[in-house]
């Protein structure tokens, strides 16, 4: 099947990604090709910095019009650096956590804050 890449650089044209619009962009381009059952090769070749806003919107995103499943098997994350992946993993985990509804977020909330 064939892979489509995307690079994040070409898209934003900047190596900061900082800004929610960009990642709607980022967004936009692997929806399209999740919608035609296509993987997506994701590359950061080329960034210096990442925020969550950017990944949010880029990825978190996705969680509202993809499964988990459909997210874990058909997107690679590529040319990142391990502190970036954990950043993504991050916003990602904060993306599942409000999905899964307010009562689940304030228990989380509620054993974060007794630490």
């Amino acid at each position: 099947m064939e892979v489509v890449k995307i690079s994040v650089y070409s898209i934003v044209d900047s190596s900061h990604c900082i800004l929610a619009e960009d990642g709607e962009k980022v967004y936009e381009k692997i929806k399209e090709a999740f919608g035609k059952d296509k993987p997506v090769e994701l590359s950061f070749l080329n960034i210096e910095l990442l925020a969550p806003a950017f990944i949010n919107a880029a990825i978190g995103k996705l969680y509202e019009s993809f499964s988990e499943e459909k997210i874990r098997k058909s997107l690679f994350v590529r040319n990142i650096s391990d502190k970036d992946r954990e950043l993504i993993k991050k916003v990602v985990n904060e993306v599942k956590i409000h999905q899964k509804g307010p009562e689940l977020l304030a228990k989380v909330i509620k054993e974060f804050l007794r630490k």
